[in-house]
């Protein structure tokens, strides 16, 4: 009984306890279902965070174009490696999903990512689930995935990502600049430098995302609708005006430059004079912005301001036509001249003796032009062409970093030595603005490097720029006398500037040897320690294309001059690309040129018989290329009346059918003489003399054909005509 007793109390103790308990649960269900909240936290917001899933839709940063659609700069798949280390992602043993030897395993990812395998082999062995390799295992190429597959290593995935890919390395690099992870939250790429800096905003993209309903593992849950899609901004697309194809002339040629004279820095700039598109633009020291090796942060093309030397001539010249107080035929005493307690002198410290200024043009004389800025123009009058030119202000071209030089201008000896370069500093690109008015009617162009910018889903253009006249610091016909003078520089025999003739093209243009300031005090001496450079434009005539280059202590033997380096980029890079452009080589010679032969003029053989015609010539000492089966001449080139040298070239025409020649060891001036002969298109690869052509010698030709030739230096052409030979003994060798 007494057994029962305590049976009976312990069920009540029971009771008492779970029915307390049971009222507490059920106090804390209805305050639940009442308030809500639990713990500080709304249990719909975390029943929501549990099971909606967001997963994002990646965007894409906009493309950069050059002015013909050529891709500069774009967003490529990429992806990062990745180490699978959970023996627990095995489910079966012979399809292992883990790392299941690290020894084995590095010994044969590691010379693919470049790192050692130790290295690896350390990474492999952590104790973690998943482990990446750093920044050799990330942004890999599509082929070196590929690679990395082909070794089936198990527990070795990958991870989808994009990078940013520029396709020609170093090129144009400080126009371009590049992009790399910010240090933002979401970790988004960031312009740096160039266009990827100053066009950001334009160029970035707004990554997407989806959200479901899904299960703690991220597998969408069924019978849910409530989908939402926010879709990807890929960014704008910026078409520049670069030339690809210039740029790549001009990148080459500094490389050769680079490579053989090691020089401190190289500045190049080509640009469209009527209309300030910079066409190409680079700098040496530069880097691939692939592998961003950068040494200096300063595009030096717009932020390196320096004393520029005799190209500053061009300008001063140009205000003492503009005032009309230049006379070219007028004598001066070169040599020396006095400013006050200080001595201008010519850079030969003798000078020339009683020359003209024309003459002081072409020999670059400082004395000249010390004369032209204080007793011509006068001090106040030079400066306010100074700020006609824009030399007080930066360009405005739209790229980021832009400094401006500094017009040294308090004492009368500062006054005189800014007209020929020495003391007032200014900027490569200030140099091009101004310079435009000379090859531009007296113009002056704004420089830019952006065509305009498109939205890269719809095509649409959201910016266009188009070209600005910022001044007329000068009249048309100042520009006309302007040019006929700097074309004298290059053609004279006395001129600085016969280094950069180019066969076929008229060229105007100014040297320039700028001193270089000593840190202690005056300037650096020595053979190597100057900035050579020219400032010329091309073809005289009308100038289409404008370039001015600049090469800081090159390393020249003390048989070479300055104008050795500056002359291999000008000259290759200028003869190119107006080969490129099919601006057609003018048959018009200097008139030095003309003066110096011994010639013989020409006379008419139109109507003759084209025996007789031969006959003549040929006893004169011309060479003849009759161009024809005919037996009368029709037309003849060069045209009667014109002087030619001995030996040289005489094509004429006869009636009938226009049979072409074989051109083999032409001049680039004689193809031209053909091709005005017979009204053809021509086009020119190389320099030198002809050793292929693409219409076959004998063969019909009609106006407006196009005419394509290769040419070669005389030390190469007889080796590439033998190359060329014997393909063609190999081919007929089949024939029946």
């Amino acid at each position: 009984m007494k057994k029962h007793k305590h049976t009976h109390i312990g069920a009540a103790v029971l009771f008492a306890f779970f029915g307390l308990l049971f009222f507490v649960l059920f106090l804390r269900f209805v305050q639940l279902q009442v308030t809500g909240v639990a713990d500080g936290q709304v249990l719909a917001i975390k029943a929501e965070e549990r099971y909606t899933k967001k997963r994002t839709i990646e965007a894409k940063r906009g493309t950069i174009f050059d002015r013909r659609g050529e891709v500069i700069a774009e967003d490529i798949p990429s992806y990062t490696v990745v180490a699978v280390l959970d023996k627990e992602m095995t489910t079966d043993p012979n399809d292992p999903k883990h790392v299941v030897d690290p020894e084995m395993t590095a010994k044969k990812l590691a010379p693919l990512l470049n790192m050692e395998v130790d290295e690896v082999e350390r990474i492999l062995k952590k104790d973690a689930k998943q482990v990446e390799f750093g920044p050799n295992g990330r942004g890999i190429s599509q082929a070196l995935k590929q690679k990395i597959e082909a070794l089936h290593l198990p527990g070795i995935t990958f991870m989808r990502d994009s990078k940013r890919f520029y396709p020609n390395g170093t090129f144009a690099s400080y126009v371009i600049g590049y992009v790399q992870k910010s240090d933002s939250s979401d970790g988004r790429e960031k312009g740096m430098m160039g266009i990827e800096q100053s066009l950001d905003r334009y160029l970035k993209e707004e990554d997407g995302y989806v959200t479901f309903k899904g299960d703690p593992k991220g597998w969408r849950l069924p019978h849910h609708t409530d989908e939402k899609i926010v879709s990807p901004k890929n960014g704008d697309d910026v078409y520049l005006t670069i030339d690809q194809k210039i740029q790549t002339f001009l990148e080459d040629a500094m490389n050769e430059v680079e490579k053989k004279y090691q020089p401190e820095k190289i500045i190049a700039i080509v640009a469209n004079p009527k209309t300030g598109e910079i066409l190409a633009m680079s700098t040496r020291p530069s880097f691939d912005p692939n592998k961003r090796n950068i040494t200096n942060y300063l595009n030096d093309a717009i932020a390196y301001p320096y004393e520029p030397g005799s190209t500053m001539k061009i300008f001063t010249l140009a205000a003492a036509i503009n005032e009309g107080v230049y006379n070219g035929n007028e004598l001066y005493q070169s040599g020396s001249y006095a400013v006050g307690a200080h001595r201008i002198r010519d850079h030969n410290k003798a000078g020339w003796g009683m020359i003209s200024f024309n003459e002081g043009v072409q020999r670059s004389s400082n004395v000249a032009f010390a004369i032209l800025v204080r007793e011509k123009l006068g001090e106040d009058r030079f400066l306010q062409y100074l700020h006609r030119f824009h030399f007080n202000q930066p360009t405005g071209i739209d790229l980021p970093g832009e400094r401006i030089g500094n017009i040294l201008y308090r004492y009368p000896v500062e006054k005189v030595t800014t007209g020929f370069g020495q003391g007032t500093s200014v900027t490569p690109i200030q140099q091009i603005q101004a310079a435009t008015a000379i090859a531009n009617g007296g113009k002056m162009m704004k420089p830019y490097v952006v065509d305009r910018i498109v939205d890269s889903e719809t095509g649409k253009i959201i910016v266009k720029n188009k070209p600005e006249v910022v001044g007329t610091p000068i009249t048309k016909e100042t520009a006309e006398k302007v040019l006929d003078i700097l074309e004298t520089v290059v053609t004279s025999e006395k001129g600085t500037g016969r280094p950069y003739q180019i066969e076929g093209y008229r060229v105007a243009g100014k040297t320039g040897t700028a001193q270089i300031p000593d840190p202690d005090g005056g300037y650096l001496t020595g053979h190597q320690n100057y900035i050579f450079s020219f400032l010329g434009m091309a073809p005289r005539e009308n100038p289409r294309l404008l370039m001015y280059v600049a090469v800081k202590q090159p390393k020249i033997s003390y048989t070479e001059t300055g104008a050795v380096p500056v002359s291999m980029i000008f000259n290759s890079v200028m003869k190119n690309s107006l080969q490129y452009l099919n601006i057609q080589p003018t048959l018009d010679q200097p008139k030095q040129k003309v003066q110096a032969k011994k010639g013989i003029v020409l006379e008419s053989y139109v109507g003759q018989s084209t025996e007789q015609a031969v006959k003549a010539l040929k006893e004169k000492g011309f060479s003849v290329t009759v161009i024809g089966t005919g037996k009368e001449i029709r037309a003849q080139m060069p045209e009667a009346g014109e002087e030619l040298a001995i030996s040289d070239r005489v094509l004429l025409q006869t009636d009938g059918e226009a049979i072409m020649p074989d051109m083999t060891g032409w001049s680039l001036r004689d193809v031209m003489k053909l091709a005005d002969l017979l009204h053809l298109k021509p086009s020119f690869m190389g320099s030198g003399y002809v050793f292929s052509q693409n219409i076959r010698p004998g063969t019909s030709v009609k106006e407006n054909d196009y005419i394509i030739v290769e040419l070669a230096e005389p030390d190469q052409l007889q080796k590439r005509l033998q190359e060329n030979k014997q393909p063609e003994q190999e081919e007929q060798g089949p024939m029946d």
